[in-house]
């Protein structure tokens, strides 16, 4: 599986707080399952003040710890981008980066206000040849209040991830009820971790992979959980799965092959 959204990099943020915490990490991530994952620190204006190159420098050394302990884990650079005005300009500079250079990146909302003209931010970034991908919406305390903005984000060509914690409960039940919810709707394009350390918040997407099958089926969760995240690191062009389903007025997903690719032995 691949995870597109980690805090796994070691002093960066509120993710892992040491070279020790993040190997450990990767051995949780690896043992559940998982064989690359995007190193996605924040980006928080006068909070967390990272960039491409000090991601970039920090994916790199710890590669270099990972393959010293035998570690089969595939990291990639990426960042978790707080809304901002200047966004589609920095992303354009690159001083922002994307997930493997790719036109995708993880766009994330403030928690608990809904920013103003976020739609119009959305816009500008799609108009200017990036694809933002909305994190863990279901988590949101405005999103009972304005699940109508999720709604039309991803009608305007967000991707959505969700928090494989929500989909098994662990983020409470109005977390679980809105990504239940995401998914029966078919708008879940993405599930990832968003992991912080080796005991809160541990890697791991198995548990969410099986969650989430009961409720949209197998195929679909493996696109979820493997082949839509490397499309993306391989930046090939996807269109939210909600926009196809509001054109075709239903999800058709199967329930048969995708976990047995998972856990099976088949190619992740």
């Amino acid at each position: 599986m691949i995870d597109l959204h980690s805090h796994i990099l070691p002093g960066l943020d509120d993710g892992s707080p040491s070279l020790a915490e993040s190997l450990q990490m990767a051995r949780q991530a690896v043992a559940d399952g998982t064989t690359e994952m995007a190193c996605t620190p924040h980006i928080t204006p006068g909070i967390y003040e990272n960039a491409t190159a000090n991601i970039a420098r920090a994916v790199q050394a710890l590669e270099q710890e990972l393959r010293g302990a035998g570690i089969p884990l595939v990291l990639h650079v990426g960042a978790d981008v707080h809304v901002a005005p200047d966004l589609p300009e920095r992303l354009a500079e690159g001083s922002v980066p994307t997930l493997n250079s790719s036109r995708y990146f993880l766009f994330e909302p403030p928690h608990h206000v809904l920013p103003p003209r976020l739609e119009e931010l959305a816009a500008r970034l799609i108009n200017s040849g990036f694809v933002p991908i909305l994190t863990h919406p279901e988590r949101l305390t405005w999103i009972k209040a304005n699940y109508d903005v999720v709604e039309r984000l991803n009608a305007a060509g967000c991707l959505i991830q969700i928090t494989a914690d929500s989909v098994i409960g662990a983020f409470g039940r109005s977390a679980l009820y809105y990504s239940e919810k995401l998914i029966d709707e078919g708008r879940v394009d993405i599930i990832a971790s968003d992991t912080h350390g080796a005991r809160r918040r541990r890697p791991g997407l198995s548990q969410a992979v099986v969650a989430a099958a009961k409720r949209c089926g197998e195929d679909e969760v493996y696109n979820m959980v493997v082949k839509r995240p490397n499309d993306i690191l391989a930046n090939r062009p996807l269109e939210p799965i909600g926009k196809a389903h509001a054109k075709t007025g239903a999800a058709k997903a199967g329930r048969f092959a995708g976990l047995g690719r998972l856990f099976k032995g088949g190619s992740v």
